[in-house]
């Protein structure tokens, strides 16, 4: 992360001014490639030969990835697919992945067969790359140098998944795929099926040409990963007299997870094209692409928590030192902190908590496309017109629940519980600890990079396996119940013209767009936390709904320290029958002798949004060539109406909710001037320089008022802002390319983005004593943040209960100018024209490519929390110290490469691919928005090694396996600054698939 680039840009540019460039893979915009003619693709070699006669034909900067066959992209996982193109990054959920960074940005949009499309939440990056099989895409392209007729939307680049065209086929195509896939941190052993078919063909009709195109795919996947976090973002200090003090300052332990994840997709796709062409002028076409996902959750977390509040008796056994680095040119200099020891009883029995949560958070999203239209061309004249809806409807249900251990070696046991809460019913007061949690003994271990904690065996204290797994010593704590509905859409209508000059300008293009997107989400939910034990029922009394969690937390490391037994609701069960289950609880409760009731999940008021967009859309671009130099220049405008409708809530007299529906207006017009410039200086050399501007809208999400609550009192709350611009962004870019052999290319080139009005995170945290770290648990919080009043209170007051300020998020336009820049380098080189001097080794080749970039500029910052600041005074001596930085990009990887060596020979066809991508800020801690610092976290440097072979029987029988994250490779988050801090683990699955293609 601390690569410095612009002396690299400078020594770069001087000394070879217009002679580097990018690596592009490259096409013409979608209604152009309608007419490239399409070469029939098999194998790695093919494919890429293909994919270079595209590129060097393109008027602006695009990369194309092609099927290597029918329905095989190089990888399962297209975001994956996406991860070989230069200058791209991905990011990954439990080890697959979800999201993509094109030059260092999650700012892109995602087409299919140039039809914008939509998310299952609230984004704008379009659908999400989980949700469609790779093996219904024919093609992937990015364009990342915008014509005038590109539509707008995107900072990095626009994504464009392209499915098989029928009038282009020469044979008919028809192949059925067969695959099983296994995970090897899955409980289950079994390969879960993929299978993808595809058929194909066109036929001379009296009428014309009918062609028809039809592709389907199933598949399951099973996916898990393990999360251990430790929280340290506390000081005991060594004047402070505590029993825990040193002769030094030092971090003390604050929290443990453990968290189990496993995700169980089921995914169904199918694309499907009918074209008719009555004549050699007209063709009328219908597109229709249909994802249908479910992604259950079945995971599991363990905590450790109210150990905060044994910092000052807890003795460690073991230091680490720990620098903080520098953050904006402020040295926050060093401190030691707790790596071993173990975190006995408080004196009373009532910490430490040992915490075991179930979370279901499903989400079901079927998204549906379709296309139609036509196309004209006369002698000077060509007429394209085409209407096309595109949606995504999601529904998320989730039951989760959390059940306290009650350790039974606790002087607080339950009968102890029951008789202090008994009493103070008697007496009207809570004089007395009858809280539904106590506290239990652990051991940690933070050395050899490993966040490891368990329970101390041998500690007299300490609950023994069968006490562990008993259902009496567990009792309900929270139950959040969820089914969000989420509606999202746009429905388009466009007409394109292309009138033909015979001079240097070939062509003008001209059009307009017309489109309507919407976005409309209902929190549907309910939320209701237990504290008190006379209102907890035992697990005895729900133990039908009980099941014991995984014990293999230690297949991915080999750690011998974590908690192998606990109790949690059956997954499975919940998610099938969430009314059963819930009626099960209630029943508890009452026969518990509890008040408190479970009710079924609601509408929520103040979680509600309908946004909607009417865009208008102009465009002029004249196309020329003219001797070596070709290219297009034209011009973009557009103009968009925003109507968002929300709830206002308010209280009477008597404090009764009044919600009134509020719908505000607004407007916008942008002017986006866009040229690129192709020089062919030399049979195989192409120099290519572009130049333009686009938009980013914010997320629908970002634009809302409408508040989401936890029981937990960690997650800051996001509050919309109505109020934010559209951000702008100005490229330039300039690239060469040199073809020096047959699929063969060396390229490098340089991007320069100029952005204003950045989307940039803000976090305002509550105030915390630095003694007692107690937050304000009244409303309003006039030490910042939010009042949460659903939020458990846990450690941040004097007493157990609900009701605590808490942070909140919010996303702003940064007031500064930023500024993006980067040079790629791309190398592909296949030795298959050395066959008479190399033999065997002629089908070796190889795909490499390098990215460097950098961010400046922008003024919003991010500030630590009091609790940061208390730690921040102790390392630096500044007493009064106030720590911010500037947020800059996230998600942004400031060095990356990606290499990959093929072997295509003798039927044999192999791949080997290593991506690695240096460490870059992130707000997403532990899959979470909570930022313990106050400041976005920092993923560690990460390389992945995946591989493939297949093998041709004969010309209809393919068989292969693939191998996804062999190394397993693992995820780390630093706080604070690059390698500070180690403050969580992400140790993911290996995936290995093996199947079978055959092609009738």
């Amino acid at each position: 992360m601390g690569h410095n680039l612009s002396k690299i840009t400078l020594a770069v540019l001087s000394a070879t001014s217009l002679s580097f460039a990018l690596p592009a893979l490259g096409q013409e915009a979608q209604n152009e490639a309608d007419d490239t003619e399409v070469i029939q693709v098999s194998g790695i070699r093919s494919s890429l030969t293909n994919a270079l006669a595209e590129k060097r034909d393109a008027s602006n900067l695009v990369e194309i990835i092609q099927s290597e066959d029918i329905g095989k992209l190089p990888d399962q996982n297209l975001a994956e697919v996406l991860e070989n193109v230069t200058g791209v990054q991905i990011t990954r959920t439990a080890g697959v992945g979800t999201g993509v960074q094109i030059r260092g940005t999650n700012a892109n949009r995602t087409e299919i067969n140039g039809v914008s499309t939509v998310g299952s939440g609230s984004g704008r990056s379009g659908i999400n790359f989980e949700d469609v099989s790779a093996a219904i895409i024919a093609a992937v392209e990015v364009t990342k140098a915008p014509s005038a007729k590109t539509i707008e939307g995107s900072v990095g680049g626009t994504v464009n998944l392209r499915t098989i065209r029928p009038l282009q086929l020469d044979e008919t195509l028809a192949s059925v795929r067969v695959q099983g896939e296994n995970s090897s941190l899955t409980t289950d052993s079994t390969f879960t099926p993929r299978v993808s078919g595809t058929f194909g063909d066109n036929w001379e009709l009296d009428a014309g040409r009918f062609g028809a195109v039809f592709s389907v795919s199933y598949a399951e996947q099973d996916v898990t990963a393990f999360r251990p976090r430790t929280d340290r973002d506390n000081s005991v200090a060594s004047a402070s007299g505590v029993d825990s003090a040193q002769s030094f300052d030092f971090l003390p332990i604050q929290f443990f997870v453990q968290d189990y994840d496993n995700y169980e997709y089921e995914t169904k796709n199918f694309a499907g094209t009918l074209e008719f062409a009555p004549n050699d002028n007209t063709k009328f076409f219908f597109d229709v692409v249909i994802n249908d996902q479910e992604r259950r959750q079945e995971s599991s977390r363990i905590q450790a928590s109210g150990i905060s509040g044994l910092r000052n008796t807890a003795i460690p056994t073991a230091f680490e030192t720990v620098n903080f680095g520098s953050l904006d040119g402020v040295d926050l200099g060093s401190i030691q902190a707790a790596t071993q020891g173990v975190i006995p009883l408080d004196d009373d029995g009532s910490d430490g908590n040992l915490r075991f949560s179930g979370d279901t958070n499903s989400r079901l999203t079927k998204s549906e496309i379709y296309r139609l239209g036509g196309e004209w061309t006369g002698e000077n004249l060509k007429v394209s017109v085409e209407l096309a809806s595109t949606s995504s409807d999601t529904t998320t249900p989730s039951f989760n629940t959390t059940l306290n251990f009650i350790n039974p070696n606790s002087p607080l046991d339950a009968a102890a519980l029951l008789a202090n809460n008994a009493e103070n019913e008697a007496n009207g007061n809570d004089d007395l600890y009858d809280s539904n949690e106590n506290g239990t003994p652990f051991i940690y271990d933070l050395t050899g990079g490993s966040l490891t904690f368990g329970i101390p065996t041998g500690d007299p204290t300490a609950p023994t396996t069968e006490q562990l797994l008993d259902p009496a010593n567990v009792v309900l704590r929270d139950v959040n119940i969820g089914r969000n509905r989420s509606e999202n859409g746009e429905d388009a209508f466009r007409t394109d013209f292309t009138y033909y000059i015979d001079s240097m300008i070939t062509s003008v293009d001209f059009g307009y767009r017309y489109s309507k997107t919407t976005s409309m989400l209902d929190e549907v939910s309910s939320n209701v936390g237990l504290r008190d034990i006379g209102d907890s029922p035992s697990g005895d009394l729900f133990s039908e709904l009980l099941v014991a969690g995984p014990d293999n937390f230690n297949d991915a490391d080999g750690r011998e320290l974590y908690v192998r037994d606990f109790l949690l609701l059956d997954a499975e069960r919940v998610a099938s029958d969430p009314d059963g289950a819930l009626a099960i609880l209630q029943n508890a409760i009452d026969e518990h002798g509890g008040s408190i009731s479970i009710d079924a999940p609601t509408s929520s008021s103040a979680g509600f949004f309908d946004i909607e967009e009417k865009t208008h859309a102009l465009y002029a671009q004249a196309n020329f060539e003219h001797g070596m130099f070709r290219g297009n220049f034209g011009v973009r405008y557009l103009q968009t109406d925003v109507t968002s409708t929300g709830n206002s809530i308010t209280e009477d007299g008597d404090g009764n909710q009044l919600v009134t529906q509020v719908t505000t207006e607004g407007d916008y017009n942008f002017v986006l001037p866009r040229i690129n410039l192709v020089a062919d200086v030399h049979d195989d050399v192409v120099l290519r320089a572009g130049w333009g501007k686009d938009i980013r809208r914010p997320d629908f999400n970002d634009l809302s008022t409408s508040v989401t609550f936890s029981t937990s009192p960690n997650p800051a709350v996001s509050i919309g802002n109505p109020g934010l611009n559209p951000e702008e962004v100005t490229s330039f870019d300039l690239s060469a390319e040199w073809y020096f052999a047959e699929a063969s290319v060396l390229s490098v080139g340089i991007f320069h983005k100029k952005r204003t009005d950045l989307f940039v995170q803000q976090q305002s945290n509550p105030f915390e004593d630095p003694v007692t770290g107690f937050r304000d648990i009244t409303d309003p919080c006039e030490g910042g943040g939010i009042f949460n009043p659903i939020a458990d209170v846990n450690v941040f007051g004097p007493e157990v209960g609900v009701g605590v300020c808490v942070p909140t998020t919010t996303q702003i336009n940064d007031s500064g100018e930023t500024t993006q820049k980067g040079i790629e380098f791309a190398v592909q080189y296949d030795l298959a024209s050395f066959e008479d001097e190399l033999g065997w080794a002629s089908g070796f080749g190889i795909i490499a490519n390098y990215t460097i970039q950098e961010f400046s500029g922008g003024e919003a910052v991010n500030g630590a929390t009091s609790r940061a600041n208390t730690v921040f005074a102790l390392s630096t001596g500044v007493d009064d110290i106030d720590v911010t930085a500037v947020q800059g990009l996230l998600d942004l990887s400031e060095n990356a490469y990606n290499f990959t060596l093929y072997y295509e020979k003798y039927g044999l066809s192999a791949r080997m691919r290593y991506t690695w991508r240096e460490a870059y800020r992130s707000t997403d801690f532990g899959s979470t928005s909570s930022l313990p610092w106050g400041f976005p976290v920092v993923q560690e440097d990460r390389g992945q090694l995946n591989a493939s072979i297949n093998y041709d029987v004969n010309d209809q029988l393919n068989i292969g396996i693939e191998a996804v994250n062999i190394t397993e490779s693992e995820v780390e988050q630093s706080c604070i600054n690059e390698g500070a801090l180690l403050c969580y683990q992400g140790l993911t699955d290996r995936r290995i698939t093996a199947g079978a293609t055959y092609r009738f």
